[in-house]
């Protein structure tokens, strides 16, 4: 999955903490024992001593056998009265144990060599954690976008009803956050301002993160910027690297940042680069095409209209409506 060098970081400083946490609970729990019960040192030691004879096994031969099972017998019984002496003394009989958050991984993040399920779930709250910290995912859901606030009028302009057109758009949208992976096509969407192209933007964003993959979700000038601070000024986060790796970028409001030379050539660079790679990229625009193409080059915009599902937006400025 294609998660920011944030994201990663703050997931291995979260196993550190667990770890840490967990073995020092456990190292405050054996002190306390061993105070209350001093034969468990003894036992300790027995249980200790038990593993370390069983690699005399490795030198014998038919008597091995037997040899390891005293063993075993023997540290049996000897984790058999630590138990015991730990309920007489009103102790847990796992009281000793060091007790991970993922016994699995025992918080590592790995087990058998492989990336453990616990690492990707920490890594998919911590992504949608800050995808809510940053914008308002969780009040823009498909469950309250309000397809009433559309005319069910023709519009004589366009020929178009706006509410049949955007129930069209929500059910789209609906299908592609619930079938989403790495292979989901590109959308663009655009329209007037406050037809909910965010809206449903943050929508699909909350859900695919939900579902365990990558989103990079931000407005095209706050993005474009942290290229531009990596590329000039030295400010090394990772942006660009997540921005063109992501498993979904979400690049909202393009045409609203300043146009500079950095810009149209970052924006040329983040859709070439993600086609090249097969990655899904959701634009939205309130920007009309002509001005679109106006204000980029042709090369972008050709890819945009040759390579992407575009979704228009109509009716009237929501917002409006709600004030």
């Amino acid at each position: 999955m294609g998660y920011s060098a944030e994201i990663y970081k703050k997931a291995a400083l979260t196993l550190e903490q667990r770890r840490t946490r967990a073995e020092t609970t456990a190292k405050q729990h054996k002190e306390e024992a061993e105070r209350r019960i001093p034969q468990l040192r003894m036992l300790d030691a027995e249980i200790a001593q038990a593993g370390l004879d069983a690699v005399k096994a490795i030198g014998m031969k038919e008597n091995a056998d037997a040899f390891l099972q005293a063993l075993s017998q023997k540290s049996l019984q000897a984790q058999e009265k630590r138990r015991t002496l730990l309920r007489q003394a009103g102790l847990p009989e796992d009281y000793l144990t060091v007790k991970y958050v993922c016994p699995k991984c025992s918080d590592t993040g790995y087990h058998g060599g492989f990336r453990c399920s616990c690492y990707d779930k920490l890594l998919q709250n911590l992504a949608y954690s800050q995808l809510c910290s940053d914008f308002p995912v969780e009040k823009c859901t498909f469950s309250s976008f309000n397809l009433s606030l559309y005319s069910k009028r023709t519009d004589t302009a366009t020929g178009v009803v706006p509410y049949t057109r955007m129930q069209d758009i929500f059910r789209y949208c609906k299908q592609y956050a619930d079938e989403f992976d790495r292979q989901s096509p590109s959308l663009f969407l655009y329209g007037e301002t406050g037809l909910g192209k965010t809206h449903l933007s943050l929508a699909i964003a909350g859900e695919v993160v939900r579902k365990g993959f990558g989103v990079i979700y931000g407005s095209a000038q706050n993005l474009l910027d942290r290229m531009e601070k990596e590329r000039f000024k030295g400010e090394e986060d990772g942006a660009t690297d997540a921005i063109l790796s992501c498993d979904l970028l979400i690049l909202d409001d393009l045409g609203a940042e300043f146009t500079t030379q950095f810009t149209v050539s970052a924006v040329y660079n983040i859709i070439n680069t993600r086609l090249q790679k097969g990655l899904p990229v959701i634009i939205s625009t309130n920007l009309p095409i002509k001005e679109l193409e106006k204000r980029y080059t042709r090369r972008i915009t050709s890819r945009i209209f040759g390579s992407y599902e575009t979704l228009a937006f109509c009716g009237a400025d929501i917002r409006q409506l709600l004030r």
